[in-house]
């Protein structure tokens, strides 16, 4: 009962931010003793601290407030993507204390090639923490791909060319050989999810209830939050929306099916259309972002091809949008990945599509993500620290002097 209450405590400070004791006990129906006790324990735990005095003009003491600390807690999300793996960390309040992006070419490696590379990034992220003095509490692993979560298996990554590839269990061990058996838990879960999660957590729109979340890299992804749920489907495999088939004779996709939605509006269709196989912007060892910029770039100058090739793709991507629309009704749609780093472009092609096919086009407005290519990784590290929030007896009382 008492580890119910210190996680109710905790949630309601992490949602409805600093609040007197008085009022926490009269907001989550505690009688005010038991909170005065909760919270002296989240703060020798290091998960609250005392905040500001209360001065209302009332007669009385003033009140202190408590709020959400954390700053010694960290989460750690990792992302794999095609064209390079992100680890970042957040404390409690999902302050990013570290983060860092690697270009790879995860195609033309072997999935424990790939593993090693991960490893490496999560081994400088947890040095990181250990300089700040952090306790990671949580690791987890953001994959384009069918995931079962449970047994820590990516089933199938047809962009990566994974199948049945054990990625818990391989980061593990690898981690455990590096630095000893890790103190915190590790999981995998689908990138487009994570994302979604982290849109809903943090980001530009954080909060609404129902949302659809569209990333865009080599790959097509989606979450979709409803009623501030993520819909995960009966086997877990909800989201691989990029296997719409919308153009059936289409282009071969790498599922090994043709016409599927991620061949019209994938970053490989954009660069196909956009560019030379020998340009530079289709070299997966640079940076994505700055391979992005000089489209954009290109763009900016009144490049035909590009412009063309843009105005292309967002019509496509209005079309699949709108099915996405008319079926779940969301209040937003954040476009995220390549799709967000291109939107002011992107965006008119693709509303057209969307006000020509939606049933009721005004209900939905189209955002651009904040969160960038760190979405599914920060959505990953908040992911982690729920496991505080559920129980925040994780974490070790403090010695104080």
């Amino acid at each position: 009962m008492r580890r119910s209450n210190l996680a109710l405590v905790l949630r309601h400070l992490r949602d409805a931010g600093s609040r007197s004791r008085a009022r926490i006990a009269v907001e989550t129906g505690l009688n005010r003793g038991t909170v005065s006790s909760l919270v002296t324990e989240l703060i020798d735990r290091g998960l609250v601290r005392e905040g500001d005095v209360q001065r209302g003009g009332s007669v009385g003491r003033p009140g202190q407030t408590v709020e959400l600390d954390g700053r010694g807690i960290g989460g750690i999300g990792v992302e794999i993507n095609v064209d390079y793996v992100t680890a970042i960390v957040l404390d409690l309040t999902n302050t990013v204390v570290f983060e860092q992006r690697v270009a790879l070419d995860v195609q033309a490696l072997t999935a424990d090639a790939v593993l090693d590379a991960v490893t490496d990034l999560a081994v400088r992220a947890l040095a990181d923490c250990a300089d700040k003095g952090m306790t990671p509490v949580g690791m987890t692993l953001a994959v384009p791909a069918l995931v079962d979560a449970d047994t820590g298996v990516v089933a199938f990554a047809p962009n990566l060319h994974w199948r049945r590839v054990a990625v818990v269990a391989g980061l593990t061990e690898r981690l455990t050989e590096r630095l000893g058996r890790p103190a915190f838990g590790v999981r995998v879960d689908n990138d487009a999810n994570l994302a979604a999660l982290g849109e809903y957590a943090m980001g530009g729109r954080a909060g609404t209830p129902d949302l659809v979340y569209l990333t865009g890299e080599t790959g097509v992804g989606g979450g979709v939050m409803i009623d501030g749920r993520l819909l995960r489907g009966a086997e877990g495999f909800s989201g691989e929306i990029g296997h719409m088939p919308l153009n059936p004779g289409g282009d071969l996709c790498g599922c090994g099916r043709r016409g599927c939605w991620e061949t019209m509006v994938g970053l490989a269709a954009l660069l196909r259309m956009a560019a030379t196989p020998d340009d530079p912007v289709c070299d997966p060892s640079l940076d994505l972002e700055q391979r992005l910029a000089v489209l954009s770039g290109r763009a900016d100058d009144g490049d035909p091809r590009t412009l063309e090739a843009i105005a292309l793709v967002g019509a496509a991507l209005g079309l699949g949008a709108s099915i996405l629309v008319n079926v779940f009704n969301p209040r937003v749609l954040v476009l995220g990945g390549y799709f967000a780093s291109l939107g002011q472009y992107l965006l008119a092609p693709m509303l057209s599509e969307l006000r020509a096919r939606v049933i009721a086009p005004d209900a939905c407005q189209v955002d651009l993500s904040t969160l960038g290519f760190a979405a599914a990784s920060r959505g990953g590290a908040h992911v982690a620290l729920e496991a505080v929030l559920d129980d925040p007896t994780l974490v070790a009382v403090r010695h104080l002097a």
